[in-house]
């Protein structure tokens, strides 16, 4: 485990060079699999989390070559067909990723052999109930630690296959809801997922580009199974929740003007601007354009006025949730601070973030309370250089890293290599943008 020194800067200025969206090329990687024919990912992610799930595929005999052109990563993937995966030799290692284990569980419980999915301590820490309870309904049978804890064992049915069946998440999550749609795909008739609130949708955009039939009706997606799909070219967006580190960073520096090019502006994403642009942001949004369904565009990013803060409850916590370590950080620099609620979901990630942002934001001179869902984080706070803990966590050492740019004197952040499970050379472009 390797530490990194943040020196505090007074701003960042140029061309932010940031990975392919994560949540993203997950899901084309696994619906490419799938489809009949090849596929070709530009701009996948080149994060170790999705890496796990091209190592799980072609553990699955998914024939995946990568390479990479001119600095973007590319991934070429031969589809097999709904079905037409095969049992793994052993068990296949989720990493870190949540996403891979979750989603992969969705498409292996429509085969008929049985195959287990682990990965790294920190995710067998994560319970799985959510996901197991719906895929169990549909026919499939799993077996995991407690009932709820990875390794997961999974059969399909044998015979008729999955049954389709409409669900209704009690909680909300992408990643259960691609789960369960991923094995609607394998079952005849219609499977529908409705949500309690919107969750990003790029599993229905996703879907709809391979040609899969879905339809969306407010909080109601549904997927009628066993349609072919066809494999294709697609190119990915620059990750929204790896440039929320920079687009905080340069709010907060004085003399910051920095540009976040073709970055995923997905409505279902974009609730981060949403709710910094009201409270005075300097951002401006160019060359907007939509492929294959997702909008993208450029963002323009300079300091300015002290924000305002606010409160982050409700449907927003979890359109925001993986920018809410950042946002913390960003809440102490704000005039009102930051009240963050309905966030318990947040101690089940890989790691116990609103621990872990308490804790850290303490260590560099911060006031926090911390509640069972939440964070409140007052405004107008001077934090100072200190020895802060990622805790194993890539979003809590890079929201360090922002901190550590406005703290003042040296910040030092224990094991922050794991930034490269989602933004392999985060430090490094930080530093290169450092005025």
């Amino acid at each position: 485990m390797s530490a990194r020194v943040v020196q505090p800067a007074e701003g960042l200025v140029g061309t932010a060079r940031l990975p392919g969206d994560k949540s993203i090329s997950h899901r084309l990687a696994i619906l490419g699999a799938l489809a009949e024919g090849a596929s070709e990912l530009v701009n996948y992610s080149p994060g170790r989390d999705c890496r796990s799930t091209l190592d799980c595929l072609r553990a699955l005999s998914v024939r995946i070559a990568t390479e990479d052109a001119d600095g973007v990563p590319k991934v070429s993937v031969e589809g097999r067909g709904l079905g037409g995966l095969e049992a793994p030799a052993g068990e296949l290692d989720a990493g870190n990723s949540g996403s891979t284990l979750r989603m992969l569980a969705g498409v292996l419980a429509a085969h008929p052999f049985e195959s287990v999915l682990t990965g790294d301590a920190s995710l067998r820490r994560r319970p799985m109930r959510r996901v197991i309870e719906p895929l169990e309904r549909m026919g499939a049978a799993l077996e995991a630690r407690a009932g709820e804890f990875p390794p997961l064992r999974i059969r399909g049915p044998a015979g008729a296959g999955l049954r389709p069946i409409d669900y209704v998440l009690p909680v909300a999550s992408a990643q259960v809801k691609t789960a369960v749609l991923l094995a609607g795909l394998h079952a005849p008739g219609t499977t529908s997922v409705e949500e309690p609130a919107r969750t990003r949708d790029h599993t229905e955009i996703a879907l709809g580009a391979f040609g899969a039939s879905v339809t969306r009706e407010r909080r109601r997606v549904a997927v009628h199974g066993q349609t072919r799909l066809r494999g294709g070219r697609f190119v990915i967006p620059n990750d929204l929740s790896a440039a929320a580190f920079f687009l905080v960073a340069g709010l907060v520096l004085p003399k910051s003007n920095l540009v976040l090019p073709q970055v995923g502006l997905n409505p279902t994403r974009a609730a981060l601007l949403d709710f910094l642009l009201p409270q005075g942001a300097q951002i401006k949004v160019l060359d907007v354009e939509t492929q294959q369904g997702e909008l993208r565009g450029n963002l323009h990013v300079r300091a300015g006025n002290k924000l305002k803060g606010g409160v982050v409850a409700g449907a927003l916590t979890a359109k925001l949730i993986d920018e809410l370590p950042v946002l913390a950080v960003l809440g102490t620099q704000t005039e009102e601070g930051l009240r963050l609620r309905d966030a318990a979901e947040l101690r089940v990630k890989e790691s116990d973030r609103l621990h872990a942002i308490a804790e850290n934001l303490r260590r560099l001179g911060a006031r926090v309370e911390e509640h069972p869902d939440g964070l409140d984080i007052p405004g107008r706070q001077r934090l100072r250089g200190a020895r802060v803990e990622s805790f194993g966590d890539h979003r809590i050492a890079m929201a360090m890293a922002v901190a550590g740019l406005v703290a003042e004197g040296e910040t030092t952040i224990e094991d922050a290599d794991c930034a490269d499970v989602s933004f392999p050379g985060f430090f490094e472009v930080m530093e290169a943008l450092r005025e």
